[in-house]
């Protein structure tokens, strides 16, 4: 039986009035590509920094690998691999130094995992020259190689191809795709609906902080009787997924 990697409960959030995340729950097993759907505001982010024990929930449980999590959990942090919106790496080192860095921040001696990460992302061949050289899509596939040097069993990835352009959002994609049929658990927000139509096992569409609906493509077209992911939501949500 596959296991669980992921499992969150009723997770909720809210800053004064208003409500950011309310009872939240999905699972993901492991080998599975979970995609949060939704558009900019919908929740997504917060979603995951509750996940990830960046932000401590109001309500509701996370568990990662059978382990509860919180904000002081590092044992569950370090099964954790979490790729943020914002590029965590520094302009002026090269790729191959800045995954150095991050290597040694996890407790990881050794240059091989360094070599192997440089492989997954493709950047063999400029890892030697510095970031701040580097296009938006290569720096981006910089920050998902940080995301997975400490093998996480859960990799999360917050719009990870948000502003690269159709070449390097294809080798993010495909790098992704290699990770979960590598048993890797993945958590994957966009608001792209070819990504999550290319990429998700399973999609929740999350719209002002609730899941509206989740499933795979077909149980979600059927759900509602629409031909597609893009008719699901605009139907669920009354609103266009990029809007």
């Amino acid at each position: 039986m596959t296991q669980v990697v992921l499992a969150c409960e009723g997770l909720s959030k809210r800053f004064g009035d208003r409500v950011a995340v309310a009872e939240l729950s999905f699972t993901i097993a492991e080998g599975e590509t979970y995609g949060l759907l939704g558009p900019n505001g919908a929740g997504k982010t917060t979603a995951i920094s509750m996940i990830v024990g960046i932000m401590r929930p109001d309500a509701g449980v996370v568990r990662v690998d059978g382990m509860v999590h919180s904000v002081r959990n590092t044992a569950v942090k370090a099964v954790i691999g979490y790729v943020p919106q914002e590029l965590g790496c520094y302009p002026e080192l090269s790729a191959r130094e800045n995954l150095r860095f991050f290597a040694r921040l996890y407790g990881l001696r050794g240059r091989s995992r360094v070599e192997e990460v440089l492989r997954v992302v493709g950047l063999e061949a400029r890892a030697d020259e510095p970031v701040s050289g580097f296009s938006g899509g290569m720096a981006r596939r910089l920050n998902i190689g940080i995301g997975l040097l400490n093998h996480p069993r859960l990799l999360v990835l917050d719009e990870p191809t948000a502003g690269v352009d159709p070449q390097s959002r294809n080798a993010i994609l495909d790098s992704v795709g290699r990770l979960a049929g590598e048993g890797v658990a993945v958590l994957y927000t966009t608001h792209y609906l070819e990504e999550a139509e290319r990429l998700c096992d399973r999609v929740g569409i999350l719209d002002e902080g609730r899941l509206r609906a989740e499933g795979t493509k077909e149980e979600l077209t059927g759900l509602v009787g629409e031909p597609d992911l893009e008719s699901v939501f605009l139907q669920l949500t009354g609103r266009e997924l990029r809007d």
